[in-house]
């Protein structure tokens, strides 16, 4: 079978990369598209992965977003209209169910954001959607979704990956603690300042950086170059601002607090039981309200200095959900039979 995943943002690489490599080993063809986002590529250089970059990303306003639209549909039909792919799937790509549709493919589209614009033409192209249990079906109704095409799968998208890098990260600990530090370890994911679905303020955690770098080591991970520049401004002198793409094998057992003005950054750390604070600035998704209300993170959208530290002191890191994880292995193995099954 050839199966046509489309990578469209940096958290979509970790959530397929175990995928992509089962259906390899059992030798079935993948092809993958991309697009120039956040740390899309990186991600991918990092996993060995092939891929074509198809066009690009048209930025944080809705005009252009719109113009943009039936320009990379277009650009997607060319290149994925001579792979004869049998089935195409993607996670909060707008575009694939469109191109999918116009070639009269089989397509899965799965989506966690109820907040999308963008789910709009994928739902009415889509011939599944998946969507985290915790999603109302009435919010995608509003959206245009039937909801004979909508499945349910057993808890969040970050559990279909966590679960297999939790044995990984596990092996590698073969129960020995971490060795004692002189200086905790903060890392910092900002702002997504492209996304149609973000209403909130831009640096609105440069005070917080600026209140922490004194006292703790702070690792910011920026969303693109833009971000990235911003932050590697003199001000923010003794800030390691990560300019390449780092693996969440890498991070988690580094980090002792995670501080993110995203989602599924943020998510991926509560899952893992990393003390974990989210500072994000506009309403919370159904799946975050699930996590907050099960006690997984925290949310202080105006943390400050003095508040994170004082966190810092007492938080201790948890050992993973182990709920959401027997739930993510689940997930994996119905998003695997609905690729190859229908």
């Amino acid at each position: 079978m050839r199966i046509w995943f489309e990578l469209t943002n940096s958290p979509h690489i970790n959530m397929f990369a175990a995928l992509i490599r089962e259906l390899e080993r059992e030798k079935h063809e993948v092809v993958i598209t991309c697009r120039p986002l956040a740390n899309t590529i990186d991600l991918l250089e990092l996993h060995g992965f092939k891929y074509k970059v198809v066009g690009q990303h048209y930025g944080g306003k809705l005009s252009a977003k719109i113009f943009g639209f039936p320009v990379r549909v277009a650009q997607l039909l060319r290149y994925i209209g001579g792979k004869r792919v049998d089935v195409a799937i993607s996670q909060s790509s707008f575009h694939s169910p469109v191109v999918a549709r116009l070639l009269g493919k089989r397509v899965i589209y799965m989506n966690d954001n109820e907040h999308a614009m963008g789910n709009i033409p994928a739902f009415l192209c889509a011939s599944q959607i998946l969507v985290p249990e915790f999603l109302g079906i009435d919010k995608l109704k509003k959206q245009w979704a039937n909801p004979k095409k909508v499945q349910h799968y057993p808890g969040v998208k970050e559990g279909m990956y966590l679960w297999e890098l939790d044995q990984r990260l596990a092996q590698q600990r073969g129960g020995a603690p971490r060795p004692p530090r002189a200086r905790r370890v903060v890392y910092l994911r900002p702002e997504p300042w492209t996304a149609q679905y973000y209403k909130g303020s831009r640096n609105f955690l440069d005070n917080l950086v600026l209140g922490l770098k004194d006292h703790v080591d702070v690792i910011l991970l920026p969303r693109g170059k833009e971000q990235g520049v911003h932050y590697q401004d003199a001000r923010f002198a003794g800030v390691r601002v990560v300019t390449t793409a780092l693996d969440i094998a890498d991070i988690a057992p580094d980090c002792d607090l995670f501080i993110g003005a995203g989602g599924t950054m943020t998510r991926e750390m509560a899952v893992l039981g990393v003390p974990t604070i989210s500072v994000y600035q506009d309403e919370l998704l159904d799946v975050d309200r699930h996590l907050l209300e099960v006690g997984a993170f925290q949310h202080w959208p105006a943390l400050t200095a003095e508040q994170a530290l004082a966190y810092l002191e007492q938080a201790t890191q948890q050992p993973p959900n182990r709920q959401l994880l027997e739930k993510g292995k689940a997930a994996y193995n119905l998003v695997k039979q609905r690729i190859l099954n229908g």
